[in-house]
Parts: C-alpha cells; structure tokens; sequence
C-alpha cells in the first residue's frame, strides 16, 4: 500500500496523456523496439526522493548523463514491469521484492534509437542497499530528494547545442537531469500539481561531451541498450 502522499502520483498516473507527457508517440502501424523505465519513489533519509543513475562518463553514447534505471524488455521479461525491475536490479543492485509497482505512464516513442518506452512507476516499500554493479556502464547511484527537484533555485531550461530547449534540474555534485528523464519528471510533477513557480528564462547549455561523447562525433545508439541511457529523447521547451 503506498502512502498517502504519493496518492496524488498514482492517480495523476491514470489521467495523464502520451500528449501531454511527450509530443513523441508511437506512429500507428509501427513496430519500434519495446524497453522500459523504473521511476522508483523511496522514503529517504531527506524525505521523498527518486532513484537515478549516472551513465559512466567513458560511454560512446551520452556519457554522464542522468535517468531512470531500466532498459530493453527481453522475451523473457512478460512485460514491462519485469523488465524495470530486472534492469533496475542489474544496474543498482536493488531488490525487486521491496518494490509496490503501483501505475504505469504511457508509452512515449524515441525516434532516434526507434524505442517505444513505458514508464514504471513503483513504491520503495522494503528498502535495500543499491550501488554501482556494473562501472563500464553506470558512474553513480543516485537517490535524489523530491523537494530538490521541485526547488526552483534548481530549475533550469536546458539548450542543446543543436538549438533545442527542454526542461533541466540542476542536482549535487555538478550533475544535470535533462532530456527524456527530466521530461517525464518535469511534466508529471505539473500534471499532480506538485510544480513551484519556477523561472523558465535561466538557461542552462548541455555541455556538447554529454551529447556526442569526448571524442566529438555524434554516437549511434546500441543495439541493446544499457542502461536507459541510450533513450534520448529532447523535449521541446
């Protein structure tokens, strides 16, 4: 059973649209590559808080960036749900068990990588260690604070080099959340109403080494994702 504070998100998750999470969906008749996405809601030592992960910063593709854990659903998964928490577990070494799967968001579509995503939404009901498993894929293990997030000194509009703009929140430690990840927190934090005035002018450039890695070029996408990471997704302001 989850708590009452976290009743808003639970129904915010049954009302919300693709179309107003993303202007990115499925094209009808398509047949993109199925993954999935775990945004897990804990009790941590400073109140609510999400759990991320920092993509290793020698990656090819998008290093250093912050998201979800989650990644490709594999035949074996029956779903999206299996395939959150597997992935979830094999890039921090959490326990699926301590986890009330309590919604789903809508499937959004990454045209670059040809993913059509779902969003897991889940309860840290049991609590369990979580760390770095794997340091070829994963720099760091976050659990950042709710109230972090929605404080508006770290609220940022973020500018890709390429001219795009999307939402951003400054984190510890010189960490960005931005693109796909910072999209779904950003518009699902308006659509329960949890949202502080923020002043959407303060830009922030995504530096160009988080987009097209240290080498300069502009990376494909894997063929098997890992971890989430490798959705991109930018969304227009």
């Amino acid at each position: 059973m989850i708590p009452e504070w976290l009743e808003p998100v639970r129904s915010g998750a049954a009302t919300i649209t693709a179309d107003q999470l993303s202007r990115y969906v499925p094209p009808a008749g398509s047949t993109p590559r199925q993954g999935a996405v775990l945004l897990l809601i804990g009790e941590g030592p400073d109140g609510p808080d999400l759990l991320l992960t920092e993509r290793a910063h020698h990656m090819r593709s998008h290093p250093g960036q912050v998201s979800f854990p989650g990644g490709s659903i594999d035949p074996d998964d029956g779903g999206p749900v299996a395939a959150a928490l597997r992935e979830a577990q094999e890039e921090t070494g959490l326990d699926p068990a301590g986890v009330e799967v309590f919604g789903e968001l809508p499937q959004l579509w990454l045209p670059p990588s040809n993913f059509a995503v779902t969003t897991v939404l889940g309860w840290w009901r049991e609590e369990s260690p979580v760390s770095v498993v794997d340091t070829d894929e994963v720099a760091s293990v976050l659990r950042v604070p709710i109230d972090q997030l929605l404080d508006p000194a770290n609220r940022v509009t973020t500018v890709h080099p390429m001219g795009r703009f999307g939402p951003g929140f400054l984190l510890a430690d010189d960490l960005l959340l931005w693109g796909f990840t910072a999209g779904i927190v950003s518009r699902l934090f308006d659509h329960v109403g949890w949202t502080r005035p923020w002043d959407a002018d303060v830009q922030f450039e995504v530096p160009d080494w988080m987009i097209f890695g240290r080498n300069g070029d502009e990376a494909e996408f894997p063929e098997l994702p890992a971890p989430n990471t490798s959705f991109q997704e930018y969304p227009d302001r």
